[in-house]
């Protein structure tokens, strides 16, 4: 006699963890990536990040930090309590980066490269032209343009933070296709209404922008409220 048929039960694996992306690509301004990966943390937000390679010459050029894959924990804690304006531990007690995973850009087979790996969207900061052109035109060349090409097809949040001047036309065309694709872009431009009075305040105010355009909370720069007040910087 066979045994009974069993009816067909899927397999549905539940996944309370749901990051953000976050891809740093080339371009100067490292101190603007540590500024939004503080906040996102301390918003309670989980992170992917992926580091380019080109970026981590730029990281080292900039802070002395070398970013390493076997080491990745460390050098990011390293990175994230340093200041904009060099200060080894401006930002102490140290961030918590438990929540961080670390993928390897050459890694295509990483969890981002896939539109059923679940995240909330990603956030390019800073962007090199060379990486808008990169996923303006779909290259997927390593694993932070192909996390940004499936944010794109997958509708989600897409945020470029471009970091160059002068723009050449062929990037701003490449900005217009990106705008078009459903991206936010955000020059790295600070103001200077919110009364900065250190080099950490300009840099926060680019990141505060950058984590507006995801809809993330923060208490990065003073919002402008309709009132002047003579440049003195006073709440």
């Amino acid at each position: 006699m066979e045994p009974p048929h069993e009816p067909y039960r899927p397999h549905v694996e539940v996944s309370r963890r749901r990051p953000w992306v976050v891809g740093v690509s080339g371009a100067s301004g490292t101190p603007y990536a540590a500024s939004v990966l503080r906040a996102l943390l301390s918003a309670g937000e989980a992170v992917d990040l992926v580091v380019s390679r080109a970026s981590r010459l730029t990281l080292l050029d900039e802070t002395g930090i070398s970013f390493r894959d076997a080491h990745w924990r460390e050098d990011l804690g390293r990175w994230l309590a340093r200041g904009a304006d060099g200060t080894p531990d401006a930002f102490e007690p140290g961030v918590d980066v438990a929540d961080v995973r670390h993928w390897a850009a050459g890694d295509l087979a990483a969890g981002p490269s896939s539109g059923s790996y679940d995240v909330k969207g990603m956030l390019i900061v800073p962007a090199s032209t060379a990486c808008v052109a990169g996923v303006a035109l779909g290259l997927s060349k390593d694993l932070l343009q192909r996390s940004a090409s499936v944010t794109l097809k997958e509708r989600r949040p897409l945020v470029v933070a471009v970091r160059e001047a002068p723009l050449s036309g062929q990037t701003l065309r490449h900005l217009v296709a990106l705008d078009e694709a459903g991206a936010v872009v955000v020059p790295a431009s600070p103001a200077f209404y919110a009364g900065a009075t250190h080099i950490q305040d300009l840099v926060d105010f680019v990141a505060g922008r950058v984590l507006d355009a995801a809809g993330v909370p923060h208490k990065l720069y003073r919002r402008w409220e309709g009132e002047l007040r003579g440049g003195t910087g006073d709440a």
